[in-house]
């Protein structure tokens, strides 16, 4: 039963740094620190929990909301930049969940580069949608903030109740289904006015 827990809680915190990476890692990590449910204590993970890392997410979700806020991260570089960020803390807390329990790593590594992924995959174009359809001063202060709550938020549940990961990456799941149905339809629209 505890693998099944370490698993579902790898998904569901991977799955929410696929939305945005710092801020929940900085409260998997704090969680992890205070042995809240979670710890890397003892594995070669135990970084994830450091104070220096901490402090680096920290400061890298400031200086995001920054650039957020200015209107300065170029989506061209940013969010390349950003979503290699997202898939290799989430591979590597997913890992790390596995080996506290002393399960082998790499299957939670690729497990969540996927899961990370699929976070990734469904939040971009959702979050797009919403920035088309917010005035510019909604958008860049909104946007930001549901992002990061809904990962923070993600994340921390994935780690108190585990089985609340596996909900996350569903919930996922659909919105990216969604979304491409929304996608085939709109295409479909423009091929009947040519």
């Amino acid at each position: 039963m505890h693998l099944a827990f370490d698993i579902f809680q790898g998904i569901g915190i991977a799955a929410a740094l696929g939305i945005r990476p710092y801020l929940p890692s900085l409260a998997v990590g704090a969680l992890a620190a205070g042995g809240v449910e979670i710890h890397f204590t003892h594995t070669q993970y135990h970084l994830l929990q450091a104070i220096p890392f901490l402090v680096v997410m920290a400061l890298a979700a400031v200086v995001l909301g920054i650039l957020e806020s200015r209107r300065t991260l170029d989506g061209r570089i940013g969010t390349p930049v950003l979503a290699a960020f997202s898939m290799v803390l989430g591979a590597c807390f997913f890992a790390g969940s596995l080996a506290r329990a002393g399960h082998s790593p790499a299957a939670g590594f690729l497990a969540g580069l996927v899961c990370a992924g699929i976070g990734l995959a469904a939040s971009r174009p959702f979050l797009a949608r919403l920035r088309s359809r917010l005035d510019a001063q909604s958008a860049g202060v909104g946007l930001p903030v549901i992002a990061e709550g809904s990962a923070l938020v993600t994340a921390i549940l994935s780690v108190l109740a585990p089985p609340l990961g596996v909900v996350a990456l569903l919930a996922l799941v659909w919105l990216l289904w969604s979304g491409r149905g929304r996608e085939d339809t709109k295409y479909a629209g423009l091929r009947i006015l040519r």
